[in-house]
């Protein structure tokens, strides 16, 4: 015979005895997510603004060619970019710059610190993420420009020239 064993029933828990977070485990976790995201979001957004001025010198780069080519077709730079075809904005949505550099047009030219022109043949610049700049590269506002140097063998910001 066997001895019957009584029937056991799983507890289920009512539901006010169920387990949930804290406040304070909730403010644990957004202050860790605002902490991350702290320390994340700056290096982000250099990275962008690297990434910016990369894709900034590799259009001047191109402006460059095309410019050789007309040069190359016409004997002579033209007056504006969109003479050659050229109407693009830069990576921060502002236009290229462009100064075909003659007698007339020699004081308007970008100039190194000792203010002496960066180009004999032409400027071709990015105004950069502030959208400002000034002739000379030693101004405040020049820092962040992107910019071709010594008639192309310089690419780059106008900081590092």
């Amino acid at each position: 015979m066997q001895i019957p064993v009584p029937f056991h029933r799983p507890r289920v828990r009512a539901p006010s005895a169920q387990r949930a977070f804290t406040l304070v485990e909730v403010l644990i976790a957004v202050v860790l997510v605002a902490t991350l995201a702290a320390v994340a979001y700056p290096s982000y957004v250099r990275h962008v603004e690297k990434a910016r001025v990369r894709s900034a010198i590799s259009d001047i780069q191109k402006i460059e060619m095309v410019m050789e080519r007309y040069f190359s077709d016409h004997y002579e730079f033209p007056p504006t970019l969109a003479h050659a075809g050229l109407a693009l904005t830069d990576p921060w949505g502002n236009p290229y710059k462009y100064l075909r550099l003659s007698a007339g047009t020699i004081g308007k030219a970008r100039k190194d610190k000792s203010l002496v022109p960066i180009n004999s043949d032409y400027d071709l610049y990015s105004m950069g993420a502030d959208g400002k700049t000034a002739a000379a590269l030693t101004a405040k506002v020049s820092q962040d420009d992107v910019i071709r140097a010594s008639n192309g063998s310089f690419h780059g910001l106008g900081s590092d020239y």
